[in-house]
């Protein structure tokens, strides 16, 4: 009997280490991509997506991982420079649905956003570009969510306000030469002829890596717009630009319909910036809820500083997780996904008051809800950081 006891106790405490590896093993982990620019004059967008994606993450990953379905899952962010290079992008994109990666943060561009459309469809993946080519959102396109408001969206509306605040009555439009600039460019001219704007300039551009915009920003200025919106701007390229026009005396008003990078604006430009209006974090510190106080504290813990852009790209990982939480068969099924955003809506978790509804949003612009309905913030440059210039919605 003695023996016998003894045997069992080698064999169990042989087997003890396969049990507690088991154990070990059993904590799930769901992976989320982010894909992006995180290197040039653009670094700062597909960084800012990493970042807010890493804090998330962290914030989730402290108390114990996000329960989905009565399973917690930790969160691992996998995150990929594509250098602004399609190509690149395409590479990254298939590196990380083939690890089983269904939900991707990015890209931030048009043209790499269009080129690794073909990967995430094949892959039955679901990625959230910052670009806004209307088609990848638009049908039969069904694996693009578009992460923040578009530049035809917000453009509009800054023109309207500009016009009947500020008197603006002519207007000139300067972009980088590249396609998805052009076709903001292009948005944008159309827009502000709608609204009875006079068009002074409506194709001016300048070629990717220019550091001296001298030349191109006296073309614009002889023109003699009361505004200038520098279309697709890179947020290293907003402050040159900004500083060129000030340098050649131009004394009216700047903006561009992209998220922008306040401590690049006051390093470069400083004084020269002030008034700059662009799009703007989507928390403003006049809105901001107890939980975007919380990220903001954590985000600075992981990155040193406060980028305002982050405003508006702490939602995508949030409402994956919202959704995935509302229907756990989607942790691996992106249709089921699909589904659930048709009639998603929350409380907008960064927003006080819990009166603000959070959910997707876009009939209007691509016929179905395919977009993250962000609040849409203006900022303007104080010369040293921006402030809330005002707040509106873009139609669903």
């Amino acid at each position: 009997m003695q023996k016998r006891s003894m045997i069992r106790a080698a064999v169990l405490a042989a087997v003890a280490p396969w049990f507690l590896l088991g154990s070990a093993h059993a904590e799930k982990i769901l992976k989320i991509g982010v894909n992006g620019v995180m290197s040039g004059e653009a670094a700062s967008w597909g960084l800012v997506n990493k970042y807010c994606a890493e804090t998330t993450a962290d914030m989730y990953n402290a108390k114990g991982g996000v329960d989905i379905g009565g399973q917690k899952y930790k969160i691992e962010v996998v995150a990929l420079d594509d250098k602004n290079d399609p190509k690149v992008s395409v590479t990254n994109a298939e590196k990380l649905t083939s690890q089983g990666i269904k939900y991707i943060i990015g890209p931030n561009i048009d043209t790499t956003a269009l080129a690794v459309k073909p990967v995430v469809e094949r892959a039955h993946a679901l990625n959230f570009p910052y670009a806004f080519a209307k088609e990848l959102y638009k049908a039969p396109a069904n694996a693009s969510v578009l992460g923040m408001v578009a530049s035809y969206q917000v453009g509009p509306i800054i023109y309207e306000y500009l016009k009947n605040k500020k008197g603006v009555k002519s207007i000139a439009f300067l972009a980088r030469n590249e396609s998805d600039a052009k076709n903001q460019q292009a948005e944008g001219v159309a827009a502000a002829r709608k609204l009875g704007l006079k068009v002074v300039a409506d194709s001016d551009s300048y070629e990717p890596g220019t550091k001296d915009f001298m030349p191109v920003m006296t073309k614009i200025i002889r023109d003699k717009p009361d505004h200038i919106v520098l279309s697709g701007v890179a947020p290293a390229d907003a402050p040159l630009l900004n500083k060129a026009a000030r340098d050649l005396g131009f004394k009216g008003s700047i903006s561009t319909e992209t998220g922008q990078d306040s401590k690049i604006l006051a390093q470069v430009a400083g004084d020269k910036a002030r008034g700059f209006i662009s799009v703007g974090g989507a928390s403003t510190p006049e809105i901001q809820s107890d939980y975007m106080k919380a990220f903001i504290a954590a985000y600075k813990k992981r990155v040193g500083e406060w980028n305002d852009e982050a405003g508006t790209k702490v939602y995508a990982l949030e409402l994956i997780l919202a959704v995935l939480k509302q229907n756990p068969a989607a942790v691996n099924n992106t249709e089921a996904f699909k589904k659930t955003m048709a009639t998603f809506s929350m409380s907008n978790p960064f927003v006080k008051g819990g009166k603000t509804r959070l959910e997707f949003t876009g009939k209007a612009d691509f016929g179905r809800r395919s977009q993250v309905g962000v609040p849409l913030v203006v900022n303007e440059f104080t010369g040293k950081d921006f402030k809330t210039l005002f707040v509106g919605t873009i139609k669903n």
